[in-house]
């Protein structure tokens, strides 16, 4: 259950509370090419997201990580640990896709239910059954549309690609083919057998919106429901009222020779309205400069870098943020 979903262009003001959390960080290359279409199986979405893992862990994560062995083989010692509760190997995924849908069950409440497909060097059918040996019987099957969904009883708390900590009390997984696999609960994974099926999608703008950047390490794409942004609890009316005026955002993250990356850019209603909302961000980036001089230490560092980095540039009814940190800074977040 979240209150605070997509509070994106609010976020990037204070933008190193987001990129405490970012991993990224490598020498940019030309990416092996992702499997085509990855994310134009998911069921229709309210946002979708790409990510590629393999590079992610194999290439970024040593590189964020290279002054502190200590951490990096914690975050090792718990991908193992996650592969061998679940059977699932991230570092055979290469590319995730996600699709998340927004739903209302209260007044005020705002649920998110996430789909998501993988695809990688893995045989899909060995990695479920890798799942099912490591369930130990705790786990049933369901058949729907000539697929097998397999559902994992777990019931614990677990940490997904050794940063990020999930409660999960199922997970099912459905091979869609020798490569790919879609995860999820088992209501969204059914979702996803009909897209693959040929069912009509809806996602083709979300899809441009995330592939603007083709080779970023995360891109990602949603709208923004005046519902959606009604259940916001920014703590601010003017703030609220200003993003009240969005109606979609999208982004990525990646790196360069030496820093990490982040760009969001969002939709308003019309061009005065994303005007009014980048006048409003350059007055919380002035007001931000006085509050993140009171940090110190490794959190100091990157708010401090990531504020004087910080573009803001209004076109037409689009708002765009930039900013970067080098990924030097970031490994002493990373898992904090």
């Amino acid at each position: 259950m979240i209150r605070k979903s997509l509070k994106l262009v609010a976020v990037a003001i204070t933008i190193f509370v987001c990129l405490q959390t970012l991993t990224v960080a490598q020498t940019k290359r030309t990416s092996k090419p992702a499997a085509p279409g990855l994310m134009s199986l998911l069921p229709e979405s309210d946002a979708v997201a790409q990510v590629k893992v393999n590079r992610l862990l194999s290439e970024v994560m040593p590189k964020v990580l290279a002054n502190n062995p200590a951490k990096l083989a914690e975050v090792n010692a718990d991908i193992d640990k996650f592969k061998t509760r679940t059977g699932l190997d991230p570092r055979q995924f290469e590319q995730i896709a996600l699709g998340i849908r927004f739903t209302y069950p209260s007044e005020g409440v705002t649920k998110l239910i996430t789909a998501a497909i993988a695809h990688g060097s893995f045989h899909s059918g060995a990695m479920v059954a890798a799942g099912r040996i490591a369930a130990n019987g705790k786990y049933r099957e369901e058949k729907y549309q000539g697929k097998t969904i397999y559902i994992f009883t777990l019931d614990e708390s677990i940490r997904l690609f050794g940063v990020i900590d999930l409660k999960i009390r199922e997970l099912a997984a459905a091979p869609l083919d020798t490569n790919t696999l879609a995860l999820g609960d088992p209501s969204s994974i059914r979702t996803v057998i009909d897209a693959s099926g040929g069912k009509a999608r809806a996602n083709a703008e979300l899809i441009s919106l995330a592939t603007r950047e083709p080779n970023a390490i995360i891109g990602f794409g949603g709208n923004l429901s005046p519902k959606l942004l009604a259940n916001l609890d920014i703590g601010n009316a003017a703030i609220t009222g200003d993003l009240s005026g969005l109606r979609q955002t999208y982004g990525s993250v990646d790196a360069n020779e030496k820093d990490v990356t982040l760009f969001i850019g969002a939709r308003a209603v019309n061009a005065d309205s994303a005007k009014n909302l980048g006048d409003t961000l350059e007055g919380l980036k002035q007001f931000g400069a006085l509050f993140v001089g009171r940090l110190t230490g490794p959190k100091g560092v990157l708010a401090k870098t990531a504020l004087t980095n910080l573009k803001i540039v209004t076109q037409a009814n689009e708002l765009q943020i930039r900013t970067a940190v080098a990924q030097a800074d970031i490994g002493p977040l990373v898992g904090n």
